[in-house]
């Protein structure tokens, strides 16, 4: 399975999760930002990769729908609810990420 995660500007909790899983071998995994200043920015590319697209709050899937409106509903994207509130690789957003991508991995 590929796995894409989403945040805003890919710094903090995409690049988290996809070092979580980089070497999980259920799994493919690559990350990406909404937002025009993402160090790596979702792409048509990268959304046609993914199995899954994971993001990390609402308002990542409601962008999603503004970039791209003519092909969101090809996508599988489910909402993470994990807020903005964590450096890279705290104990606590790796925790959150694994609590919320594993149900998704079982599906």
């Amino acid at each position: 399975m590929r796995l894409l995660f989403l945040c805003s500007r890919n710094q903090w909790r995409s690049p988290a999760a996809e070092a979580v899983y980089q070497n999980d071998p259920r799994v493919e995994v690559c990350s990406a930002g909404t937002s025009t200043s993402a160090r790596r920015r979702v792409s048509e590319k990268l959304l046609r990769w993914a199995d899954l697209v994971l993001v990390m709050e609402p308002e990542h899937k409601r962008r999603l729908w503004e970039q791209f409106p003519e092909l969101f509903h090809e996508f599988r994207i489910e909402v993470l609810d994990i807020a903005d509130d964590y450096p890279f690789m705290d104990p606590e957003l790796v925790e959150l990420i694994r609590e919320r991508t594993e149900p998704w991995l079982e599906a």
